[in-house]
């Protein structure tokens, strides 16, 4: 019905350049890259430079590694951008995995409810029916009864004797509150119980599904020291981030904030990112996205309207910084929050990265220029904030 799938041909074009570049790097040491300064013509054009090369004597050789020079980064880039893809794919496809096994775990626990409550149906059915039929054999034999004696009664010569026996019959059975009840009552309302729970568990599954779609747009974030407030102390790797005891004597950057706060080292100015922090341990955080533009020295106020799309914590209680500021009555306290941001849709969300719920959504945000993931673990509080926020890698998987 379908052509056959094409056999994959190699291109030889790319791996012959990629071979050739390998020899001659191996055969030289080292490529002559633009540096200290110098450019040549091809890299000038390639940065789109208005300037001329400096250098205009430099010799062919150097021009040409130059070239290769270029041309590897772009080997480079490709199968960088190959390997991104094989990992999407991969991720992609565990969480289809777990997504799947997730479904069909909720699917077989209502079958068995479903099986498990028609068999009960059926059998407090027959229960039903075999008290009733009970009942109605007492009923008819008692009806039995009465009509003998009152044939009896009909003979005059015996009305003595038939007095005597009423007197003296056992007293009959008072029929009038005698009742059948359904055999679903109880049953009904024992499955509206448990459908009740399986539906709360399908709101779940939901709801971790959405979690594991966005998360497979996680990026690799790290904090950028060059932002970072004087009094915050950051790790060697720049996935960790707390408050020290004294301020450090720092260089006065332009990019560096005033406030207690530090940025992420990658900016997004398109597509879809996802990152999550640990916040375990900590009573006061501020976690979200900032504007590159947003104003750095001097105090601020965090909202939309000066580039801020930010979630706090402060003793306890949980905000969402819009303007006004808005309370979030939380399900649970999270331990590790995760923030999602499409460009595009202009929509930055938080979520509870372990109990999969949605914290809150910023929506119709206008975004117009690169973005920086915003990180702030807030004043230690004489220990009680120590905590540090850790920013965590991502794992696709449903827990």
């Amino acid at each position: 019905m379908f052509d056959p799938r094409p056999a994959q041909r190699i291109n030889t074009f790319i791996s012959g350049m990629a071979a050739r570049f390998r020899n001659a790097r191996s055969l030289s040491g080292q490529v002559f890259p633009c540096s200290e300064g110098h450019l040549c013509d091809v890299c000038a054009n390639h940065k789109q430079r208005t300037e001329e090369c400096k250098e205009r004597g430099k010799t062919p050789e150097k021009t040409r590694a130059c070239v290769e020079h270029l041309i590897q980064e772009r080997l480079l880039k490709i199968e960088q951008l190959k390997q991104s893809v094989k990992l999407s794919k991969q991720d992609a496809g565990t969480a289809t995995t777990a997504i799947a096994e997730n479904c069909s775990s909720l699917i077989n626990s209502v079958q068995k409810s479903l099986d498990h409550f028609k068999d009960v149906i059926e059998q407090k059915q027959k229960e039903t029916e075999k008290q009733a039929e009970g009942f109605i054999k007492q009923l008819e034999e008692e009806i039995s009864e009465l009509m003998a004696e009152r044939s009896e009664m009909m003979q005059p010569a015996q009305t003595k004797e038939h007095s005597y026996l009423l007197q003296n019959t056992q007293p009959m059975k008072d029929w009038t509150r005698v009742t059948v009840q359904s055999s679903c009552d109880v049953t009904v309302r024992t499955a509206a119980a448990k459908l009740e729970r399986i539906s709360k568990e399908m709101k779940e599954l939901s709801s971790r599904v959405e979690l594991e779609k966005v998360r497979l747009y996680g990026v690799d974030v790290t904090l950028d020291p060059n932002t970072a407030n004087p009094y915050l102390v950051l790790s060697d790797d720049g996935k960790r981030v707390s408050c020290g005891d004294a301020e450090q004597v720092l260089p006065d950057r332009p990019e560096r904030l005033s406030s207690f706060g530090v940025l992420g080292r990658q900016s997004f100015s398109s597509g879809r990112f996802y990152y999550e922090v640990k916040v375990k341990g900590k009573t006061k955080w501020d976690l979200g996205v900032v504007r590159e533009s947003v104003n750095r020295k001097g105090e601020n106020t965090i909202c939309p309207e000066n580039g801020y799309w930010v979630v706090w914590l402060r003793n306890g209680h949980y905000r969402a910084l819009t303007s006004p500021s808005e309370p979030l009555s939380l399900m649970s306290k999270p331990q590790k929050v995760g923030v999602f941001v499409d460009y595009e849709e202009g929509l930055v969300s938080f979520y509870d990265a372990e109990a999969a719920h949605l914290l809150f959504s910023f929506t119709a945000c206008d975004f117009s220029e690169k973005l920086h993931p915003y990180f702030s673990p807030c004043p230690s509080d004489d220990g009680q904030n120590s905590a540090p926020l850790i920013i965590s890698s991502i794992s696709q998987t449903l827990d």
